[in-house]
């Protein structure tokens, strides 16, 4: 059973060897985990080990998704009752928001594995309604991950769930387009920000979230929209909340997007870290991020189905693969690559 390292307790028995990011060994097989044993493991930087899980724990983790699921259907529904609102008055229920967002964001303090839970929401539901929880549940992380404290994380947590409530004044005809959209059309698309910074202006005494929507387009060289602002003129909520939502983007199926390998889009999000996006935020992403890859199965490109081991120091975004009973080093066999990745 794959157990988080702040879980773990005196007594757990190491189901399997367990290795430091560089490959050397802590701890052994069927060591009997102590205080020191698991500060040992905390001081290499180890985030889930495996362990002969107790009897009583085992059906723990299907409650555990079923509730998640729940509460990410939740927050779904109600983001759509937000949307239809705003579409219809130009303003939504504050206090409505704060209802949905609470219970999510507290099971979120207990739900460290984060990729998990977006493969949770790897589901058919209309884009804007998921891509807007889970850019609320990503911006929670992040901003936790960057030391802000609660309150903060719930605020810029709100702030990313609401930041796309202005394309509820986009004709459907332009934001659900196939094909690709005439200069025009993407004028009014790039308008969803000014719209959602009227529309939360008029919901809420928070000028914060509002600024949010109007710049999570923003590019810290200049190159985004509506201001063309540059590093420190983006709010630093907006900041967090642009890395949530271009990462959302890029993994999300849309009409005229498929969507792509979790791990291959980390990559190109780092490389946005350098003039794009906040470095920062990028970093923190990354870094929380990728120990929550180790154990998912994975498919890789020659069709074959493997399990990632570890992460290389060398390319993290390449990581060594055990496959049909070897290892497979991906930071050198370039040839091959992830395709697509599940749950455990």
């Amino acid at each position: 059973m794959k157990v988080h390292i702040t879980d773990l307790k005196p007594g757990d028995l190491l189901k399997e060897d367990t290795f430091s990011n560089r490959g050397i060994l802590i701890l052994s097989k069927g060591a009997e985990l102590q205080e020191d044993d698991i500060n040992k493991l905390l001081l290499h930087g180890v985030d889930y080990v495996d362990i002969e899980g107790p009897a009583q724990l085992a059906p723990s983790a299907p409650s555990v998704i079923q509730t998640v699921t729940k509460q990410f259907d939740q927050t779904i529904e109600g983001f759509e009752s937000l949307y239809l609102e705003a579409l219809t008055k130009g303003s939504f229920n504050q206090t409505m928001v704060d209802d949905i967002l609470n219970p999510l964001l507290n099971s979120l303090d207990q739900n460290k594995d984060v990729v998990s839970l977006l493969l949770l929401l790897d589901r058919d539901d209309d884009y804007t309604y998921i891509h807007s929880l889970q850019v609320g549940m990503l911006t929670y992380y992040i901003a936790f991950w960057l030391g802000y404290s609660k309150k903060e994380c719930y605020e810029i947590s709100r702030a990313g769930y609401l930041l796309d409530i202005g394309k509820c004044r986009i004709p459907a005809a332009i934001l659900k387009k196939p094909g690709k959209l005439t200069p025009e059309e993407f004028q009014e698309i790039q308008r969803h920000t000014t719209y959602g910074y009227e529309i939360i202006l008029n919901s809420m005494s928070d000028h914060s979230t509002a600024l949010v929507a109007l710049q999570h387009h923003e590019r810290e060289d200049g190159s985004g929209y509506p201001s063309n602002l540059v590093k420190d003129e983006i709010h630093p909520y907006a900041q967090i909340a642009a890395v949530a939502d271009v990462y959302s983007a890029m993994t999300t199926s849309r009409v005229y997007q498929s969507k792509r390998e979790l791990i291959g889009v980390l990559r190109e999000l780092h490389n946005l870290g350098f003039g794009k996006l906040n470095g920062k935020s990028v970093q923190a992403f990354i870094q929380h991020l990728m120990p929550n890859f180790i154990g998912k199965r994975v498919l890789l490109s020659t069709g074959d189905m493997g399990v990632i081991i570890l992460n290389n120091t060398t390319d993290v975004f390449r990581p060594l693969v055990q496959s049909g009973g070897r290892f497979i080093d991906l930071s050198r066999e370039r040839n091959l690559a992830i395709v697509e990745i599940y749950m455990d």
